[in-house]
């Protein structure tokens, strides 16, 4: 998984008051759950833009004052207004322990089903996986190229090598709905038009008959 790495400072007090006024500095401030102890510290607003404003999931490298520390977004915390980031919670994490985190999935291919008019839903478009920080992926694929109108794909078809998928396998990924413009009988296009064919010794029946 892709990292971020982010320069803090650690924050001596944890007030109200400090709060409003790293605020006001444009700062964040954030808290470093999972360790020994909590750790406080704030970083530059714009620190976090590749972090939060992203689809993706990253691992984050928290760097202060020369120790760095590796940690996932937890919580975060945004102005009902504005949209500012008001507060973000990490969850540190280590190398031999396993730990629980979303990752979001992209879906891949070309369906049947869609080609023929119908309307993927993607019902789950992140899932909480369980797996050491090495074998965290970026995203789980989701390939709905067999997919046709009225199919599901379901988590137990997603590959889940060296993670733990933390949802029962009949949940549902993603389906394809039928619409008002949608053609139902979407079977393989080697298997139309077999139905009402002329077979080719009639044809040649008839073709000898009137040269008689």
């Amino acid at each position: 998984m892709k990292s971020v790495s982010i320069q803090g400072s650690k924050r001596e007090s944890v007030g109200k008051k400090a709060t409003k006024a790293l605020r006001n500095a444009g700062l964040v401030p954030c808290v470093v759950y999972g360790g020994d102890e909590p750790l406080h510290f704030s970083a530059p607003e714009l620190a976090f833009k590749d972090l939060v404003y992203t689809p993706d999931a990253h691992t984050v490298e928290i760097e202060l004052d020369g120790v760095t520390v590796l940690a996932i977004l937890q919580d975060i915390q945004f102005h009902p207004v504005t949209d500012r980031i008001l507060h973000i919670d990490f969850y540190q994490i280590f190398e031999g322990k396993e730990v629980t985190m979303n990752i979001p999935v992209h879906f891949v291919g070309n369906s049947k089903g869609v080609r023929n008019g119908g309307v993927l839903r993607k019902t789950n478009r992140v899932l909480r996986v369980k797996a050491l920080p090495k074998n965290l992926p970026d995203y789980l694929e989701a390939d709905i190229t067999e997919l046709k109108i009225g199919n599901k794909l379901y988590v137990g078809a997603l590959a889940s090598d060296g993670i733990t998928i933390m949802h029962p396998d009949n949940t549902v990924v993603c389906q394809v709905r039928t619409s008002r413009t949608a053609i139902v009988d979407d079977e393989d296009e080697d298997e139309e038009g077999e139905e009402g064919d002329v077979p080719a010794t009639e044809t040649d029946d008839v073709a000898a008959v009137k040269e008689d």
